[in-house]
């Protein structure tokens, strides 16, 4: 999980485990969150948008980089919804803030994309 706020790394995980998925690591940047996906081949990832270093797209595109099997969810404000340029930098999933819980649930199954 990575979320360069800590409200919404707390928001972010109590969600996660709500939904029964173990947190293997939290992030506040692009850089560690990088060594973490290397470092524990996690088969999920749900960042948000505004991170402390780095910027989205380079996000999804370095991780997937080194685990090609990631699924990504991307969280942003529907305000601002981000822009993905190709598929390579593209996430599984970008769901828009304020969203429901149960908007959440379904972005965790896998075979969702509405990237």
């Amino acid at each position: 999980m990575v979320a360069g706020d800590e409200e919404t790394r707390v928001l972010l995980r109590g969600l996660l485990r709500l939904h029964h998925f173990r947190v293997e690591g939290e992030a506040e940047g692009v850089s560690h969150a990088l060594e973490l996906v290397s470092a524990r081949r996690p088969g999920l990832m749900v960042a948000d948008v505004n991170l402390a270093e780095g910027s989205p797209t380079s996000l999804v595109a370095n991780a997937r980089a080194i685990h090609p099997a990631l699924r990504v969810i991307l969280v942003a404000p529907a305000s601002r919804p981000p822009s993905m340029p190709d598929a390579a930098h593209r996430p599984d999933v970008v769901l828009l803030r304020p969203f429901r819980i149960r908007q959440f649930a379904e972005a965790l199954l896998p075979g969702t994309a509405r990237a």
